[in-house]
């Protein structure tokens, strides 16, 4: 079979001649040829140089043409901060201080969606008849959010009509980008929205559940397969994820696999999902690698599995390392042989933590993948940074990002199980929720008057 064959294979509930593999290289595809991620993410000849190179070397059965969840939001007037090495980020939210709903649609020559569309149609002319094509899009709650910033979790609690409205908006945004990426040929297309493993599973369905049922029949009825990508702990709401019929859904190393796949073959999903980004793509070696897509692939049935990383795979990840899962992923039993013995060694934290009980000051401790980088970690620290701007010396705010080996030790010293993550006093107080200003603020106050 072709990776193409094997995608449509599994998508459709049927069961092709191996699992297949999806590499999430976004920005990481420009290391290969040598351009940086602001290159790749900005010049439509180099993406295009670099998606053939992953495609060449990484031999995947499905392959993203971009992962960059700013597009929309550099279009509808958010201020981006770039970097060499990551995606950009998200800068300012023009709906921070108005409750006014856009009506504003992107065309398909806008901004750097143009040349998104571009190179997906170059991609299908070079690769889409043997490799199934993915188009991402923002998801309409994380666009909201790029859109509102931090306040549309308040606006949840306090606003819900207009959180309701905001989404129907972004929702439609949603829409008209699929089918752009459809009729450039995509053959997959992908709502990603990290921030929604930040929410309880009750405001999902008073939130979410209509907007992602409406786009994923927009996409099925466009004759293209549909996946729901979220990252972070979203262990919660995969069910009701389920409920919105989606293909596919993709999970981080948040999530445990075999948890997910029990509720996913209940509803016919396929599952994708979920090396570690960093402790085992970035800073692990080819055994590593190996090793973890062994024991992933063991973990759960083989039917509707896709096995990929957990998210958008770091920039500086050794292409030696995802060879090495991919060779896992197609050669399993040979590989399950090359690594029978083999004993991952987890790293050692050898700093020393604070002494909580003596602080001189309330200490919020912000444990991300990177806020760089991820779109729920962004919000979780913007959250700190806006304690942090109120209350000025009277707290202290650090981030420990995942992407520092010493700071995955430190995870592990703390006892940390899910990122983002925000500890107080080195107690853990938000877990992959993000909390409302009131929420943070009563939580400081109280230590201040102590």
């Amino acid at each position: 079979m072709t990776g193409k064959e094997r995608i449509y294979a599994v998508m459709k509930n049927n069961y092709p001649d191996t699992v297949p593999w999806v590499p999430f290289a976004g920005v990481h595809a420009g290391k290969l040829k040598g351009y940086t991620a602001r290159e790749v993410s900005t010049e439509g000849a180099k993406l295009l140089e670099s998606l053939l190179e992953v495609n060449r070397i990484y031999k995947p059965d499905g392959q993203p043409v971009m992962f960059d969840l700013q597009i929309e939001a550099e279009i509808l007037g958010c201020e981006l901060v770039w970097a060499e090495d990551s995606p950009p980020t998200v800068k300012t939210h023009p709906l921070a201080d108005t409750d006014e709903i856009p009506d504003t649609i992107p065309a398909a020559a806008d901004g750097r969606l143009a040349l998104e569309i571009e190179t997906m149609k170059q991609m299908k002319q070079r690769v889409g008849d043997t490799t199934a094509l993915y188009g991402l899009l923002c998801g309409p709650f994380t666009l909201a959010s790029h859109l509102r910033g931090t306040n549309i979790f308040m606006d949840m609690i306090m606003n819900p009509g207009y959180v309701h409205r905001l989404l129907e908006y972004t929702n439609r945004v949603a829409k008209v980008l699929a089918g752009y990426f459809i009729d450039a040929g995509m053959d997959v297309i992908a709502a990603v929205d990290p921030l929604i493993s930040q929410i309880s599973p009750d405001h999902f369905a008073e939130f979410m559940e209509k907007p992602f049922t409406e786009l994923f029949d927009c996409i099925r009825d466009r004759g293209a397969f549909s996946s729901f990508f979220v990252c972070g702990n979203a262990t919660n709401n995969i069910e009701p994820m389920c409920r919105t019929k989606p293909d596919n859904i993709s999970v981080d190393e948040n999530v445990d696999l075999a948890t997910a796949k029990e509720i996913t073959d209940r509803y016919d999903v396929v599952l994708a999902g979920n090396i570690p980004l960093t402790s085992v793509m970035l800073f692990g070696n080819q055994q590593d690698n190996m090793k973890t897509v062994i024991d992933l692939m063991d973990s759960v049935s083989h039917d509707n599995l896709i096995i990929s990383p957990g998210c958008d795979m770091p920039y500086a990840t050794p292409i030696e390392n995802t060879i090495a899962a991919e060779q896992a992923v197609h050669n399993t039993e040979a590989t399950r042989t090359m690594v029978a013995n083999y004993t991952k060694e987890d790293l050692v934290f050898e700093g020393e933590l604070p002494d909580y009980p003596n602080l001189e000051r309330p200490l919020i401790e912000v444990f991300t993948l990177d806020s760089a980088t991820c779109a729920a970690c962004t919000y979780m620290m913007a959250s700190a940074l806006d304690a942090k701007e109120h209350y000025g010396d009277r707290i202290d705010v650090v981030e420990y990002k995942y992407t520092v080996p010493e700071n995955i030790a430190r995870c592990g010293a703390m006892g940390v199980k899910q990122l983002p993550s925000i500890y107080i006093n080195g107690e853990l107080k938000y877990s992959s929720i993000i909390p409302s200003r009131d929420e943070l603020f009563r939580e400081i106050e109280g230590l201040l008057e102590k």
